[in-house]
């Protein structure tokens, strides 16, 4: 019987026909071998839930099929694909006007999709507030804080006020200011991080100063605030030193604040993935962006936003010990 990759209209099936000379096997690599397409792992997720019928009957992962097998494809929409759908997201928005918003964003939530992540982000619920920032590239967004990071972000509302800002960032004239409490006592009251930062060789899913794949200059300015003792993270755990830490970035890299406190050997407290514990209660990385500099793309005046710190990271504040 002859080979038939029919495409429907929208809605349809995908009917396909078993070549003759298809050796039968399970419909998932048969399947994956018929729509190279698309990943096996896809496949199976349609056939499991059930977009995928064998002669005309309900059919498995393991379901035999060979020549002559007819099967339907009700073909589903990639997650990528759906990456820019407007979503209900709670963050709170602290000012706007019609060239930015300043957002205010809270720990836990992504800032934009991406692998594992293609929904329920900040720029999903930016579409769906201001559905205008659908004709904006990454819908406005011109600078990104990590999944367990709070506090201030701006976004572009049009093009033209979006290339104001990215201009504004290369230039290093935004001011961005972090609170971070971080693990040790630091030797000096302030200094200068200035060490390029790139991709972990060995750890892809770390930054790194010491193995970077493809450094990139990064620098942070820091000043210490206070220090003080944290109850140790076990009944029978000493107390621990601590410090509060206020960064400024000069350049914007990928967990720059957490790889450059880390690289000084003060990992920031509960930020596990660089040597981090979890003291006084801290559930993720103690960093909150509560300051935010730039220069209106209207009119060029200076604007500055503050953010108060969320509760989580009040809560563990509290639970440390100052020195008078």
């Amino acid at each position: 019987m002859d080979d038939v990759a029919a495409e429907g209209t929208a809605g349809e099936p995908i009917v396909l026909i078993v070549p003759a000379g298809q050796r039968a096997d399970r419909l998932d690599k048969v399947l994956a071998a018929l729509l190279p397409e698309h990943s096996r792992s896809r496949l199976q997720g349609w056939i499991e839930d059930g977009h995928v019928r064998v002669n005309r009957a309900p059919a498995k992962v393991r379901t035999l099929v060979g020549p002559a097998d007819r099967i339907e494809v009700l073909v589903q929409p990639s997650p990528e694909s759906l990456a820019f759908a407007p979503e209900p997201i709670a963050f709170t928005v602290v000012a706007d006007s019609a060239d930015w918003i300043v957002v205010d964003k809270p720990a836990g939530l992504v800032t934009h999709p991406g692998a594992g992540n293609w929904h329920g982000t900040l720029l999903n619920g930016l579409l769906y507030r201001y559905p205008e920032l659908a004709r904006v590239a990454r819908a406005g967004i011109v600078h990104r804080l990590d999944k367990d990071t709070s506090g201030l972000m701006v976004v572009a509302r049009s093009e033209t006020a979006q290339t104001h800002l990215v201009r504004q960032l290369q230039a290093r004239t935004v001011g961005r200011e972090y609170f971070a409490l971080a693990h040790g006592r630091f030797g000096s009251t302030c200094g200068t991080v200035d060490r390029p930062l790139g991709r972990d060789a060995r750890v892809p899913v770390r930054m790194s100063v010491d193995r970077p794949i493809a450094p990139k200059p990064a620098i942070t300015h820091y000043r210490v605030d206070r220090r003080g003792q944290a109850p140790g993270d076990g009944p029978h755990t000493a107390p621990a030193q601590v410090t509060q830490v206020i960064c400024r970035l000069e350049t914007g890299r990928t967990h720059q604040i957490r790889v450059h406190m880390a690289s000084l050997g003060h990992p920031l407290l509960g930020d596990t993935l660089y040597g981090g514990r979890a003291l006084a209660g801290a559930a993720r990385q103690m960093l909150h962006a509560r300051a935010l500099r730039f220069d209106d793309p209207a009119g060029g005046s200076p604007l500055s936003f503050e953010s108060s710190l969320p509760d989580d990271m009040l809560a563990v504040q509290e639970a440390i010990r100052w020195d008078s």
